[in-house]
């Protein structure tokens, strides 16, 4: 029996959240209509969009140490995050904390490279490219030839979040979208599924397999998948 004491029940997955002011659209992890279970959300007030995609240098972890603390003293079950990039500090949450840790949608591309003949790659959709390799590859065991790209670093969708800019329709976020993963198909003719790391992304996953007929995996597949080994579904006996 488990007798860990809590302030609040009910509540499994716990996310710790960049401060950020952009539109967080439904599918987002940020907004908590994206879920069909109840989450709890901490802000981590020093992480901000502009240090994300340089956390070598930028060491944030014991802020996010303590904010997953803070939500685990209160109930939660499991810790997840808002950055694909906090990939970088996989292995140290998931050591520090006392439940189990999920930091990055790109924890997937390993499993996902198992469900595609051998002959096709996972490809990564980020946020930046230019930054996306290195330790936030190797905290997540991911190979580091993996195909990635990015976000134009001058399109909307990267202005609006850097910016803090909830004034960009939604339209043009998604054609934006669109636009870098065609490229990456363009690019990479043997991709047979994509991960998105950025947890932005999210939203427009189901225009990405309806215009191109890849699958998609991202933060809300990761999370629901998470959710389901923390409070699995209890089937009754009786309705046999």
């Amino acid at each position: 029996m488990n007798e860990r004491k809590k302030t609040y029940y009910g509540v499994s997955v716990g996310i710790l959240m960049v401060r950020s002011y952009f539109e967080r659209f439904l599918g987002d992890i940020g907004h908590a209509g994206t879920w069909n279970f109840p989450v709890q959300y901490r802000i981590v007030h020093d992480a901000i969009p502009a240090r994300m995609t340089d956390l070598h240098n930028v060491d944030l972890l014991d802020k996010f140490k303590a904010a997953a603390q803070e939500l685990i003293d209160a109930g939660v079950d499991g810790i997840t995050t808002t950055c694909g990039f906090l990939s970088i500090y996989q292995r140290e949450l998931a050591e520090f904390c006392s439940v189990p840790v999920a930091t990055s949608a790109l924890l997937q591309v390993p499993m996902v490279e198992r469900l595609i003949p051998a002959s096709k790659r996972v490809g990564v959709l980020t946020y930046n490219a230019a930054s996306l390799s290195g330790r936030y590859f190797e905290g997540v065991g991911v190979a580091a030839d993996t195909p990635v790209v990015g976000m134009p670093q001058d399109s909307e969708f990267v202005r609006s979040i850097r910016d803090g800019d909830n004034s960009v329709p939604f339209d043009t976020l998604r054609a934006e979208v669109l636009e870098a993963a065609g490229r990456l198909l363009r690019e990479n003719p043997n991709i047979g599924a994509i991960v998105s790391e950025c947890t932005n992304l999210t939203p427009y996953s189901a225009d990405i397999v309806e215009t191109f007929g890849v699958p998609v995996y991202d933060a809300v597949s990761l999370v629901n998948w998470f959710h389901a080994g923390l409070r699995p579904r209890r089937f009754r006996q009786d309705e046999r």
